[in-house]
């Protein structure tokens, strides 16, 4: 592995284990500007993460800027247009994915929903900014170290079901839900996929940021309009059972 790449991973995991010293920061900062310390324990961890990943994103660019500088090899490469129509497909090739591996953890016993997800909406509905590092900045990142890097190292040493596994798996694991590890890893593998079947990164990155930005929409922004559709459709269902 390049050692650009290893600083890569080496910024993301320090930027994970960031919060730990920034959000003391921020709050110490904003209670000595006048913040009341209960005011900054609300702002503290959306202001950091906004902070810590805008950092990282630059950084990980920096350090890729003398490989994308370099003569690019197209062999292989889709053509945009083939790009473009794969960066859609794969949104719903990864809500599908999605969704077969949510039938499986049911099937497990397992209770469904994320408590990431709903932490992050939580902090998007407080702190609206947030929603450019859970659909943007944070897909972006994660497309570079667990496809580009991760798997891409391990593709060009085994086979493409072993190195979207493992990275996959990594994947994962990094979101600190390890009862939803095949619903990330099935999401793992079609960003895999994508970027294998395409050799552009871009490609996942776009379905990526499309399928997080759908989720949050339907989960914050549209929140109470598909719950009253629901509530609805159940008055109407009541309703035809009732004649």
């Amino acid at each position: 592995m390049k050692k650009e790449y290893w600083y890569i991973i080496i910024a993301y995991i320090v930027m994970q284990l960031s919060s730990l010293v920034g959000i003391p920061l921020v709050a110490f900062i904003g209670k000595g500007m006048g913040k009341s310390l209960k005011e900054m324990e609300t702002l503290s961890i959306p202001f950091w993460l906004v902070i810590s990943f805008t950092l990282t994103l630059i950084i990980v660019l920096l350090i890729l800027r003398k490989e994308s500088k370099m003569q690019a090899d197209l062999r292989g490469m889709a053509s945009p247009a083939s790009s473009a129509a794969w960066a859609v497909a794969g949104v719903f090739l990864a809500l599908l994915a999605q969704s077969f591996a949510a039938n499986i953890e049911r099937l497990l016993g397992i209770e469904m929903g994320s408590e990431n997800t709903q932490e992050i909406i939580n902090l998007i509905e407080s702190f609206p900014v947030v929603i450019l590092v859970s659909s943007i900045i944070g897909p972006i990142l994660e497309e570079i170290v667990f496809r580009k890097i991760i798997f891409g190292s391990l593709h060009k040493k085994m086979n493409f079901f072993f190195a979207a596994l493992i990275s996959s798996v990594i994947f994962a694991l990094a979101h600190m839900e390890p009862e939803h590890v095949i619903l990330y890893s099935a999401m793992g593998f079609t960003f895999a996929f994508l970027y294998v079947k395409t050799k552009r990164i871009i490609v996942p990155i776009i379905a990526h940021v499309t399928m997080n930005t759908f989720v949050v929409l339907l989960q914050s922004v549209f929140r109470e309009d598909i719950e009253r559709m629901i509530r609805e459709a159940e008055k109407i269902q009541s309703f035809i059972g009732g004649l």
